[in-house]
């Protein structure tokens, strides 16, 4: 079976598009599906948006369906390298790729217990590096998202309002 790329998009518009709700609630939960799904919280990002959506209380599907079209296995390179790039440029030399080529080499020639604690003196300068880039990202990812999808939920409800009329 082949996967066509435009069928999908199709799909995922169509599941936006038949969404209920107001046009601010259903543009802050895009909004806010985006700007946690482009972070690098992978293991959080559910449970994060969900939060989230129901304590603002904005649409949930509309954030998790656009989390889902964002953050997956084919973006997930993408996303970190970028949230890399962007957090290296803030904080130089935190996590650069010669000290990560430096400790995976190193990785390859201690045992369990000394990679971990290896690991450990690496993982709280990825962490700043990759959240600083992943926030950076997201908040104008958020905002774009937001402003565009407001403006088409709104057309979106104006006409469903004419056409409602016209009956």
């Amino acid at each position: 079976m082949k996967w066509d790329l435009r069928r999908t998009a199709r799909y995922y518009f169509l599941r936006l598009k038949r969404l209920q709700g107001s046009p601010y609630s259903l543009a802050m939960g895009l909004a806010l599906g985006s700007s946690i799904a482009i972070t690098p919280t992978l293991p959080l990002h559910t449970v994060m948006i969900v939060s989230s959506t129901l304590l603002l209380r904005v649409n949930t599907i509309a954030a998790l369906l656009i989390a889902t079209v964002i953050s997956n296995p084919l973006t997930f390179i993408p996303q970190y390298w970028l949230a890399w790039r962007i957090g290296d440029f803030f904080f130089p030399d935190r996590l650069s790729w010669i000290r990560l080529k430096a400790v995976l080499t190193t990785l390859m020639d201690q045992g369990i217990i000394d990679s971990l604690h290896t690991l450990s003196k690496l993982s709280m300068d990825a962490m700043l590096v990759l959240l600083t880039g992943g926030m950076i990202l997201a908040i104008p990812l958020g905002l774009l998202t937001y402003f565009i999808s407001y403006d088409f939920f709104y057309k979106l409800r104006q006409k469903r309002q004419q056409k409602h009329l016209l009956n």
